[in-house]
């Protein structure tokens, strides 16, 4: 069974998504701020009959269906049974259906099971788990962030601190750091660099910072670095939703060097990574190809969607267990000289110029590599007889650019 979770961030969140796992059954986050025709569109997708929901929610769900009000059902729930249901779950069995943007305007339906979620927070080591820690749970239960943060608290018996439902702003996100003494956290890259421009002092005080979804700025991480006590870290983090969370990660910590664009590090535990060419062969140091990942972390496929599973799970090519698949990312990469991988963009930004295929997220960090600059972005202009590329770019601090 699939049950619907439309659930502001709360303590009922929590108990909710514990109790729909003790059941047997698997969660289908709602996010409040999606259009109500695609919050009725993946609820009819997966199925879902039940739905576990606050009274905010009211005006955002369908008519049909079940729906229990966890704010406003107390007495009612307060009478139901409280010994733990006779199911049988294992690492297989699927534990939630996360939605995410589909090329064609058809959100995908991501299936992942149990052992997604235990590879993710159980016996690895990109980040310390432990009782000790105070977590923020801050993302959207629907973004896939919201697994590392509950079940890296929850399966550890770590403090997990819920932020307030609201939209926090840059103040109020810092004073709840300070006033939990929170240790662990997940920032997307864009949230990421406006603390770090106007909260600083306040984010420095995290030991464990996470942050990915996109390009982290060079020069904001060697800002944060360098306000870094002894023995914290910055983690730079990436990975699909096909591969529950994070696929790969990069440490940075007070004394490491930051020179150009931020690699997205080596494949976490129980996860593989390859960089492969259009006929499915591995590519030598520095040269770019499509990021395959693979291991315990993959999802079933995607909900109803066998055509498009097909051909995003790819049989693995290199398997030594029948069965093994990877999953075609879509974005570009290279090995580094050191064992890490430079993300490059995304496959699909290419343009063709004078009769070449031209993947802009290539000439972006050629730019980005180059000295004294910051960031970068290259765009493609003119009509097709006469196209052309235009690179922008920002200077670090202290430095002085030559368009020549």
């Amino acid at each position: 069974a699939r049950v619907g979770l439309a659930v502001e961030r709360s303590f009922e969140l929590v108990v909710a998504l514990l109790a729909i796992l003790k059941a047997g059954a698997a969660f289908v986050p709602v996010d409040r701020n999606a259009p109500v025709e695609r919050i009725t569109a993946l609820l009819e997708d997966a199925d879902v009959e039940v739905v576990l929901t606050h009274q905010p929610f009211a005006s955002l769900l369908p008519a049909t269906g079940t729906r229990v009000w966890l704010d406003a059902q107390q007495d009612v729930l307060a009478a139901l049974p409280t010994h733990a249901p006779d199911v049988h779950v294992d690492g297989e069995s699927l534990a939630y259906v996360m939605f995410t943007s589909g090329s064609t305007g058809r959100p995908k339906g991501v299936c992942v099971p149990h052992r997604g979620i235990t590879r993710l927070v159980l016996g690895n080591t990109f980040m310390h788990f432990g009782p000790e820690e105070v977590w923020l749970q801050f993302a959207p239960v629907a973004f896939d962030a919201s697994t590392l943060e509950i079940w890296g608290a929850l399966l550890h018996g770590a403090k997990l601190v819920l932020a307030p439902p609201h939209a926090l702003t840059l103040e109020e996100l810092a004073a709840q750091l300070r006033h939990h003494r929170v240790t662990s956290l997940w920032l997307t890259a864009a949230l990421f660099e406006q603390m770090a421009l106007h909260q600083a002092e306040a984010l420095a005080t995290v030991r464990q910072l996470l942050a990915g979804g996109d390009v982290l700025p060079s020069a904001r991480v060697r800002e944060h670095l360098a306000r870094l006590p002894e023995g914290a870290v910055l983690i730079n983090g990436y990975g699909p939703t096909e591969n529950t969370t994070f696929s790969t990660t990069l440490s940075l910590h007070r004394d490491t060097v930051v020179e150009g664009p931020i690699s997205i590090g080596r494949p976490i535990s129980n996860a593989t990574t390859y960089v492969l060419d259009a006929h499915l062969r591995p590519v030598p140091v520095g040269v770019a190809g499509e990021l395959y990942v693979g291991g315990s972390g993959l999802a079933w496929g995607y909900l109803h969607r066998p055509d498009l599973t097909a051909e995003r799970f790819a049989p693995h090519p290199f398997a030594t267990t029948p069965g093994e698949r990877l999953y075609r990312t879509g974005d570009k990469a290279r090995w580094l000289a050191d064992g890490t991988l430079d993300f490059l963009g995304r496959v699909d930004f290419q343009v063709k110029v004078r009769g070449f295929r031209i993947e802009l997220g290539e000439v972006e960090a050629a730019l980005r590599a180059a000295s004294g600059v910051n960031e970068a972005v290259v765009v493609a202009r003119g009509s097709d007889g006469d196209k052309r590329l235009v690179g922008y770019v920002t200077a670090r601090e202290g430095h002085a650019l030559d368009a020549d």
